[in-house]
């Protein structure tokens, strides 16, 4: 079976967009492992099948992480679904300054700030943070080791562990959160480091991914946890290995800055895993 592709990256999180209708039968989950594969797929931190735009959306997105488990969202991935329905509907003539997009978290509206051929920059509205304020500042067990973490959603699930120093085995710590019993469904995790008042830096455990060079939802979730604890001011610039992603937090929502590049096409050749 032939999967059309296109690869694109917001701040090196990277995915593969392919259209929905473009995939007929078989198991997506299956599909999503194998051409996010990084040694024997196309690789990437995860998959989107993207459907044509309706009467309130320009497009719409199902995500499947690496390991072919369902995510509500990614803000990073969203960027590049916006890039990539900006690039495939040229010839038709879409010009418009915000895309929305459908998520598992509803239409997120992006503004485009900049576009350059296949490399864009959009402001992205995330929404309100819920949170439960006794979580802002909790004490998570794990294995004996009481980390200091803020527990919250962006769309997703973010749990925030507040660190003086990025711990040595940060990667292992982080797969041990994102597996916790307290987080049934699984969490995103990150590991904050408040270098002042407006900065903050992050590495970041993804559910179902492992770890990523950068993430959105992750950026907001951080950002968010340190306003809410006291520990930052907006607008804050979140210091990721894959630089830096601006969040501001205006009125309720929290809007995030990026870039998305489209940076292939192509086909992948998929063989089920029991073929």
């Amino acid at each position: 079976m032939k999967i059309p592709f296109t690869k694109a990256h917001g701040a090196r999180n990277d995915f593969l967009l392919t259209w929905a209708e473009d995939v007929t039968g078989g198991d997506a989950r299956a599909m999503a492992r194998a051409i996010c594969h990084r040694h024997t797929g196309i690789g990437a931190d995860g998959w989107m099948l993207v459907s044509p735009a309706s009467d309130n959306d320009h497009g719409s997105i199902r995500l499947y992480n690496s390991d072919g488990s369902d995510s509500e969202i990614s803000g990073n991935g969203t960027r590049c679904a916006a890039a990539f329905v900006l690039i495939s509907s040229s010839a038709g003539g879409l010009e418009t300054d915000t895309v929305r997009i459908g998520t598992g978290a509803g239409t997120k509206h992006l503004r485009v700030l900049s576009r350059r051929d296949r490399l864009f920059e959009f402001e992205m509205n995330m929404g309100s943070p819920s949170y439960h304020p006794q979580q802002l500042r909790f004490a998570l067990d794990v294995d004996g080791e009481r980390l200091d973490a803020a527990i919250l959603n962006v769309g997703n699930p973010q749990c925030a562990v507040f660190v003086d120093e990025f711990p040595a085995g940060w990667r292992e710590l982080g797969k041990r959160i994102e597996w916790h019993s307290m987080f049934p469904h699984r969490t995103n995790v990150s590991f904050v480091k408040v270098l002042d008042a407006h900065t903050i830096e992050v590495l970041f455990w993804e559910r179902g991914a492992g770890e990523t060079m950068s993430s959105g939802t992750g950026s907001t979730g951080a950002a968010a946890a340190a306003v809410l604890r006291k520990s930052a001011i907006s607008p804050i610039e979140v210091r990721t290995p894959a630089g830096s992603l601006p969040v501001r937090w205006d009125s309720a929502d929290l809007f995030l800055t990026g870039p998305a590049e489209i940076v292939a096409q192509g086909e992948f050749y998929f063989e089920s895993e029991t073929s």
